[in-house]
């Protein structure tokens, strides 16, 4: 759904003093902007600056007799096509993860239907907490879309994760570049994403770390890249990118099928999810009651989705991701080889890197050429990664045509 109206509530940290070029970015963008300012958001930013760049009365207490007599914040909750908190403190993160609405802020994000998202903001100490990082993580599971932090020098004087993302930045993560023509406009782009569940018995399965956040922001930016993306998703706990069209899946071999069946007319694939090479040759009925003895469990190999899209012939450009703990190089070129696939991502997994991080770092292989991404958000890492693929699928298309050509032609 196009977001044509947003609701800004702005809190109260020091990073406050940014809304009003945020405003500005969305308004550029044909954005209507409704500002909810909560009182300690006062001391950053002021009444008057964010009313004349958004153009609208801004809205601050929930108790407002002229705005209330008509239930005002049931009406501003159903106006709005999203609710961006930017930016977001810990204290706001707390109050939406319990549920509590003592402000008009807190009160609209419980009353409405639009979907929420915030920019958090805080020192870095505070943001890498347990209870910061338990209410981020409850937010996300309900749907919640956070953006960011980002890494580096902080008001207070000392660096770390705690900044917020630049308003460029936020507005296109919510509605997309602002390109005038869209490398990807036109393109079909089939992307897999995070774990695969293979059962063992009812109650049971085996399965790895992948939260799927790498594949999700390389479906938000071939999306915000202007392609039609279809994302076929294992078991996560994030919120779908905004456009994205999201088919969930549990088993490989689902996940295998999936593809399968909607990979028609796709122009690339990107297999970003961290497939089960096998799964229980014998599921259990019944829940496999514990005993004395050991317990073993044989497997049989699953279905190798991307060496079987690579192996189409009029199949599209194909895009495998590998995650190693050695030989990095050495392992993405076999993959590379044996899979017969286009490109490869590759990634060293552990050392905060890869699974269950929001950072990444990456090399990428091809026949003939390779590239590295030094660690950096996945978001930031997506958006490199989709210029490459575009750069790599257009340079693949003109050779294939190439090769199609007669002889004389390709020498004129």
């Amino acid at each position: 759904m196009a977001i044509s109206r947003i609701i800004l509530g702005v809190t109260g940290g020091i990073a406050a003093y940014k809304t009003p070029a945020l405003v500005r970015r969305l308004k550029d963008r044909g954005v209507e902007v409704q500002v909810v300012l909560t009182r300690s958001a006062r001391e950053f930013v002021t009444e008057t600056t964010l009313q004349a760049v958004s153009g609208l009365p801004v809205r601050d207490n929930l108790w407002d007799k002229e705005t209330e007599a008509a239930m005002g914040h049931i009406e501003l909750a159903r106006w709005a096509d999203l609710v961006l908190i930017a930016p977001a403190t810990a204290e706001i993160m707390s109050r939406l993860a319990s549920g509590s609405a003592p402000d008009l802020l807190t009160t609209l994000c419980l009353a409405t239907e639009a979907r929420i998202a915030i920019a958090p903001a805080m020192n870095h100490v505070m943001w890498v907490k347990d209870a910061v990082q338990e209410n981020r993580r409850r937010l996300e599971e309900r749907g919640v879309h956070i953006l960011g932090p980002d890494d580096g020098d902080q008001a207070c004087g000392e660096t770390g994760p705690g900044r917020m993302v630049s308003p460029d930045d936020i507005v296109a993560s919510l509605l997309g570049p602002a390109a005038a023509h869209p490398v990807l406009s036109g393109k079909s782009i089939l992307i897999t994403a995070g774990p695969t569940y293979e059962a063992i018995d009812p109650v049971r399965y085996i399965t790895n770390r992948s939260s799927g956040k790498m594949g999700y922001a390389l479906a938000a930016a071939c999306q915000e890249a202007g392609a039609d993306v279809l994302l076929v998703s294992g078991p996560v706990s994030i919120s779908p990118p905004v456009g994205v069209k999201v088919l969930p899946v549990q088993s490989a071999a689902d996940m295998h099928a999936a593809v399968h069946a909607h990979l028609d007319g796709a122009d690339i694939f990107v297999g970003a999810a961290a497939v089960s090479d096998y799964r229980v040759a014998d599921i259990s009925r019944d829940k496999i009651k514990k005993s004395g003895d050991d317990l073993s469990i044989a497997l049989a190999q699953n279905a190798d989705i991307l060496a079987s899209v690579a192996a189409l012939s009029d199949g599209p450009f194909t895009v495998g991701f590998a995650a190693e703990t050695t030989h990095l190089r050495e392992h993405a070129l076999a993959k590379l080889e044996k899979k017969k696939a286009d490109m490869i991502v590759a990634n060293l997994v552990g050392k905060d890197l890869g699974f269950d991080t929001d950072d990444n770092a990456v090399d990428v292989y091809w026949k003939g050429g390779e590239q590295s991404f030094s660690k950096r958000d996945k978001a930031m890492l997506a958006r490199d990664l989709t210029t490459l693929i575009v750069e790599r699928h257009l340079e693949h298309s003109h050779t294939a045509m190439t090769a199609e050509l007669p002889a004389t032609m390709v020498r004129d």
